[in-house]
């Protein structure tokens, strides 16, 4: 690792030990070229003229660092159909860290070195299934699933840190969770490593074409974690889904407080579940304005409406984090 790397990783570190916002989900376009039948996104895109430009982002990126380091998610939509992103991601990457997600379909040798030389510390690309078909059918693209594998593979070879940059994202389902100890078994042969995210069915801009796994599939979750080394997930995480799929009722979420949500426009919310409560707009008003509404709202209060990755992360580091999350930090989010 860089000495820039362990910089920005220990300006990260102590932002969370000292309770400062540390996430941001960052959707830089709705736009894309699947059409997932869970996702309500991608029929809700604007023209690219209406989104956040290179100059809205340096902004943003400089108001973000006056507030800490963050993990900076760059999403869509499909990222790629920017042909910007690279520029954006080197804005992120001055001075927090910038995680790309992405579907694979444009990804390509050039693109991938270039997202690398400007700083880019950890892609995921969506593999949704152990077969082909049904990736692509729940996609609806022919292809999908070849190319995202092709894109696993381009992203790992051109990575500064291999593997350890490169890491599949399962979306898990009622239909593909009993697939994710094969999933996991290729991506192991592939040498990168493995996250997964449990479906958000309540959220806004989530379409009904998927149902959450049953209680019953979800209980081996903390087994395949346990199996997996390179499963780079939270065990704090892995081990609370069974409980929130039975109903248990999960910790208090931090949504608005030390993670937060900016829309393809501007647009801030306490997290990518209810982009539909717009706090403010970072085109119009300074972001401090808007988290501190976002606090005095505490949105999060009492919400269990879902139990997606992005949370659980949050709640294993909010307020300044567990001895198991932290371990599982910094061992389990660097292995391959």
């Amino acid at each position: 690792m860089s000495l820039r790397e362990q910089r920005r990783d220990a300006r990260f570190a102590l932002g969370v030990l000292r309770r400062k916002p540390f996430q941001v989900l960052l959707q830089v376009t709705n736009r894309c070229n699947m059409k997932c039948d869970f996702c309500d996104f991608w029929p809700n895109g604007v023209a690219p003229g209406e989104e956040l430009t290179l100059r809205d982002f340096e902004m943003l990126e400089a108001q973000l660092s006056e507030m800490g380091t963050f993990l900076v998610s760059i999403e869509g939509g499909e990222p790629f159909v920017r042909p910007d992103l690279v520029d954006i991601v080197s804005v992120f990457a001055r001075r927090h860290i910038p995680l790309l997600y992405t579907n694979g379909w444009y990804v390509d040798a050039a693109n991938a070195r270039a997202l690398w030389n400007v700083g880019l510390a950890q892609v995921g690309v969506s593999i949704d299934y152990a077969d082909q078909a049904r990736h692509d059918k729940r996609r609806g693209l022919s292809g999908a699933w070849a190319r995202a594998w092709r894109a696993v593979d381009v992203l790992r070879d051109s990575a500064p840190h291999g593997g350890k940059a490169v890491h599949v994202m399962t979306v898990l389902m009622d239909d593909n969770t009993a697939d994710l100890d094969a999933l996991l078994t290729r991506s192991a042969k592939a040498g990168v490593g493995h996250c997964a995210t449990l479906l958000s069915t309540g959220g806004f801009r989530r379409a009904p074409g998927a149902s959450l796994p049953s209680r019953e599939l979800a209980a081996g979750l903390p087994d395949l974690w346990a199996k997996h080394r390179h499963f780079r997930m939270l065990g704090e995480y892995m081990r609370a889904i069974e409980p929130f799929l039975g109903g248990r009722e999960m910790p208090e979420c931090h949504a608005g407080i030390q993670s937060f949500n900016v829309d393809h426009v501007g647009n801030v919310s306490p997290c990518i579940e209810k982009i539909d409560r717009r706090f403010g707009n970072v085109r119009t008003e300074p972001l401090h304005t808007i988290h501190q509404r976002l606090i005095d709202a505490d949105a999060g209060h009492g919400c269990q409406q879902c139990w997606t990755a992005c949370r659980g992360f949050a709640q294993a580091l909010g307020d300044g984090g567990g001895i198991g999350a932290w371990r599982d930090l910094v061992w389990r989010m660097r292995s391959v």
